[in-house]
């Protein structure tokens, strides 16, 4: 998908989110309806989850795709990094990433987003997966980001 038609994607998305993360509900079910949303309409996403830190634990949200590993290692992983780094990531080939979490090896490249609350501690990430090489690029981020900020705006964070 060239970059103009993912833009427009993203912005659509992000627009059917605004109206849907208006309504009633919990961070879990918003995160669950932004995963549900997302997954289906971006033909590049092999996985698309959350990860919530809880107690210092990365721990599996809500996702579609694959099995996904349930607590991830406190140490190591494209996730942790995002955390650690309190930035996005974005990894065009995941078995170059140093301590890469194979959570299924079918996942070729990453981007991860952190989440963040009002403070601006994160709280969580939303992780998306390939089985492509070099699926993500700033396209993905730029759209991504802005979902998730429009989440943060939308659940009192």
């Amino acid at each position: 998908m060239n970059a103009d038609k993912k833009e427009g994607r993203y912005s659509r998305i992000e627009a059917q989110l605004e109206e849907l993360l208006k309504k009633d509900g919990d961070t879990i079910s918003k995160m669950a309806t932004i995963v549900a949303v997302l997954h289906p309409k971006m033909p590049h996403f092999f996985w698309t989850g959350f990860y919530r830190l809880v107690e210092n634990e990365l721990i599996a949200g809500p996702y579609q795709g694959p099995v996904a590993c349930q607590t991830l290692d406190r140490t190591k992983g494209v996730c942790r990094a995002c955390v650690n780094r309190n930035e996005s990531i974005i990894v065009p080939d995941v078995e170059a990433f140093p301590g890469h979490i194979p959570c299924d090896s079918r996942s070729k490249s990453e981007i991860v987003i952190p989440v963040r609350d009002s403070k601006g501690n994160v709280i969580a990430v939303l992780d998306v997966d390939s089985d492509r090489l070099n699926a993500f690029d700033e396209t993905d981020r730029k759209g991504l980001e802005k979902i998730i900020a429009l989440f943060s705006r939308n659940s009192g964070l």
